[in-house]
């Protein structure tokens, strides 16, 4: 019996997570954030919530998901240092 090599999980944590958020942004080429390429980001959250994302998205007139990235560059701005 031969010995496998162990590939990354699907969830797996980068050895080095400075190294691999910078390896990242190389490939963007210069791009701004929203031309390059965009990350997905996974959450739970209750079905209640995500209720009243999806009533409070439709009464402003733009998607979930506009909403949400507007709500988080507004919480998380670019700090001194950031390439961005």
């Amino acid at each position: 019996m031969s010995k496998r090599t162990r590939k990354p999980g699907f969830a797996s944590r980068p050895g080095d997570p400075e190294n691999w958020i910078r390896a990242t942004e190389a490939q963007s080429g210069g791009k701004t954030a929203g031309e390059a390429f965009t990350a997905r980001l996974t959450i739970d959250i209750t079905p209640e919530l995500r209720g009243r994302i999806k009533v409070a998205a439709f009464r402003r007139g733009i998607t979930v998901t506009d909403m949400l990235r507007d709500l988080l560059s507004r919480e998380f701005p670019p700090t001194d240092g950031d390439p961005t």
